[in-house]
């Protein structure tokens, strides 16, 4: 997977032809930057104005959504009593989010949005793991939009809730006045907490998650490309690209617990919100 990183890598940085033609005087390291994040629009539709772009990550998106159906819709196609392959999996990671994000954070309101947050955690696993994925190797989460407006949807969904549940006075005044702190203190903490709550969290839901795949994306692309641009016939430059291809290995490695864990962090936050909206501090 590395190695495939690596010659998608030098295609998106540039080509490494200056090094190998021109010996003598051979360009610098084309070390990747933010650009290796942009694409060009594959296709694009104006609407009220606004023009909406088609481009890679539009691909991953609705390609992490056609793979997350496809396999729990195949593995649940014919359901048994004693699950077995595809079923026994698909089983496993939905009792995984009931029981080790729902219903432990939530309580037992939990089980109602099961579906939303197994969703979630799927979803967003599969976009994550496409930074390692053979002849895809970019995780759309590492583009901010994705993040932002996954942070939206349980920004619009937590907030309406809440306000449903507890009302809006009740519900504004258990978020910004927390029960049992003095009331001089309140006069302070009411604005910090309604610019941590309202404004600050969803930012820091997104950033969360697209700081870790931007940054993992970015040093496994520098250290993939390193590989190749190390590469000379000689004993520094052999065991210089040889260093390089093992820490694209060990990154990747990484990267997979990385990918799986944000995932879970995301799912996770997103149930500690709900559940604040379901139920008023005391």
């Amino acid at each position: 997977m590395a190695a495939d990183s690596a010659l998608s890598t030098v295609v998106a940085a540039g080509s490494l032809d200056c090094k190998f033609e021109n010996a003598a005087n051979p360009c610098g390291f084309p070390a990747p930057d933010t650009g290796i994040f942009f694409f060009d629009d594959l296709a694009s539709v104006e609407i009220l104005g606004m023009t909406f772009g088609f481009n890679k990550v539009t691909i991953l998106v609705i390609l992490g959504v056609v793979i997350v159906l496809a396999f729990f819709l195949w593995a649940f196609r014919r359901p048994k009593v004693v699950p077995r392959g595809s079923q026994n999996v698909g089983e496993m990671g939905y009792l995984f989010v009931r029981d080790g994000i729902a219903r432990e954070v939530i309580g037992k309101d939990g089980d109602k949005f099961v579906p939303f947050l197994f969703s979630f955690f799927f979803l967003v696993w599969i976009l994550n793991f496409m930074g390692v994925m053979p002849f895809v190797n970019f995780p759309a989460t590492s583009v901010f939009a994705i993040p932002v407006a996954f942070a939206l949807i349980v920004y619009l969904t937590w907030l309406p809730l809440g306000i449903y549940r507890q009302g809006f006075v009740g519900f504004f005044k258990g978020m910004l006045f927390p029960p049992g702190v003095p009331k001089p203190m309140l006069i302070l903490l009411g604005p910090i907490e309604f610019l941590s709550n309202i404004i600050v969290r969803p930012f820091t839901h997104a950033v969360r998650l697209f700081a870790n795949m931007f940054a993992g994306h970015l040093l496994l692309a520098t250290f993939s490309l390193a590989s190749f641009y190390l590469l000379t016939f000689t004993v520094v430059g052999v065991l210089g690209s040889v260093a390089s291809v093992a820490v694209a290995v060990a990154i990747t490695g990484f990267e997979l617990l990385i990918q799986a864990l944000q995932a879970y962090i995301f799912t996770l936050l997103t149930a500690v919100y709900i559940g604040g909206a379901l139920h008023a501090e005391h």
